[in-house]
């Protein structure tokens, strides 16, 4: 007799491993029995099985059409994941239960700490929350202005909070955690297809054929009255209308098409302001298409921030590039020198702010005599700025990140 169950769940117990949730479609599972995960490819011992009662109840079999918990043993959770199959049995090639698919990360965003030296405490910190959670994905980042830090990928804006939330609460770490951003297909003119999470991965423009960008379909259920501004709302982050169906003689259905991108920043937000927090949103991936899509860099006295560079559509690359050079004109402290602040992409400049020097009264001590006294002091100031403009770095406090990355 061959057993089936599907995984719904999964936790972890420090004392004894990866415990899953199952719903046993077909024989039984007995205790200390063999058993594979079909998808993970990997074989566990059965150390202990029941029901729930609410608490854990342990019993020698869960049978057929029953549900209950297994004790896998198991030390990560990506070992167990939801929607994969439990068998048990002889079969060589035994078939799964429908429906698993693996989960894919669909929102990527850097995690920095602000102290240097709490790298390692994070790093550690990320490997014990990615064992209770299998959905959580991250890679080492350096970045010049922030420092070392990881590239985390996230389910969503939930997840995203979720977890920078549980390393600030539970493990004190103080973090600076970039704009999120989507996955990013890119087809290259020699036929190589990549796939980057972030602008600063983005390959010469020159080797680039085209780029693609994650769409999914939203549907929001609103009142009535909200339609005209929930419609203007979508149209402005590029969404397309496919249907609009009336739910009842109040509410509506509305479906749109929209780049990922515009749904995971702010659309949510908005759309309970716009609605007075009646309407509701929920969104499904639907497939990667090519647009007009550019890097917009922000320069800081000639020097590009890896950190707020993003992945912008050609459209929305001047309204994002000026607000953001205003909003750091205000947050970064002036200097001995100018400061240009500027918006780009590739080489051509889209906007600019500049930041004025400090001034010192170099002719405060002269009373009187000659004017060539004068302007021979400013011209002497005007070369010292000079140089300093072209040797001077300007270091960008944390705050400024903190204040130009922070979600309105």
């Amino acid at each position: 007799m061959t057993t089936r169950a599907l995984i719904f769940d999964s936790v972890f117990d420090p004392y004894r491993g990866v415990v899953v949730y199952v719903r046993v479609f077909d024989g039984e599972i007995e205790k200390r029995k063999k058993a594979r995960f079909l998808a993970s490819k990997t074989d566990i011992d059965i150390l202990e099985c029941g029901y729930f009662t609410p608490k854990f109840n342990p019993q020698d079999k869960v049978l057929c059409g029953e549900v209950g918990y297994v004790v896998t043993g198991l030390k990560s959770t990506k070992e167990a994941r939801v929607g994969d199959t439990l068998y048990i049995g002889k079969e060589e090639d035994p078939t799964p239960i429908k429906g698993y698919q693996v989960v894919q990360p669909m929102l990527f965003a850097g995690f920095f700490p602000t102290d240097a030296d709490q790298y390692g405490l994070l790093r550690d910190a990320l490997e014990k929350l990615s064992l209770s959670d299998a959905a959580l994905t991250f890679d080492a980042q350096h970045s010049p202005a922030l420092g070392n830090g990881f590239r985390i990928g996230l389910l969503g804006m939930l997840h995203l909070e979720i977890i920078q939330e549980r390393l600030e609460r539970e493990f004190s770490i103080d973090l600076i955690v970039t704009a999120p951003s989507v996955p990013f297909e890119i087809m290259k003119h020699d036929g190589e297809k990549i796939t980057i999470s972030c602008a600063a991965e983005l390959p010469d423009p020159s080797h680039i054929e085209e780029i693609a960008e994650p769409w999914s379909r939203v549907e929001i259920i609103t009142p009535k009255d909200y339609v005209g501004g929930v419609m203007d709302l979508c149209s402005k982050r590029r969404g397309i209308m496919k249907n609009m169906q009336h739910l009842d003689e109040n509410r509506v259905l509305l479906t749109f098409e929209m780049p990922l991108l515009a749904v995971i920043t702010d659309l949510h937000d908005s759309l309970k302001s716009i609605s007075s927090g009646y309407a509701s949103l929920s969104n499904d991936f639907l497939e990667f298409r090519v647009g007009d899509l550019v890097k917009l860099d922000i320069m800081v006295a000639g020097e590009v921030i890896d950190a707020l560079s993003q992945m912008a559509h050609r459209s929305e690359a001047r309204p994002l590039g000026a607000p953001l050079c205003k909003k750091l004109k205000e947050i970064i402290p002036r200097a001995n020198f100018p400061i240009a602040l500027q918006a780009a992409i590739g080489g051509q400049i889209i906007a600019r702010e500049t930041i004025a020097a400090f001034r010192k009264d170099v002719t405060a001590g002269l009373y009187g005599g000659d004017v060539s006294r004068k302007n021979k002091l400013l011209k002497k100031q005007k070369a010292g700025k000079k140089r300093m403009k072209s040797v001077g770095k300007v270091q960008l406090p944390q705050d400024a990140f903190l204040a130009i990355l922070k979600r309105d």
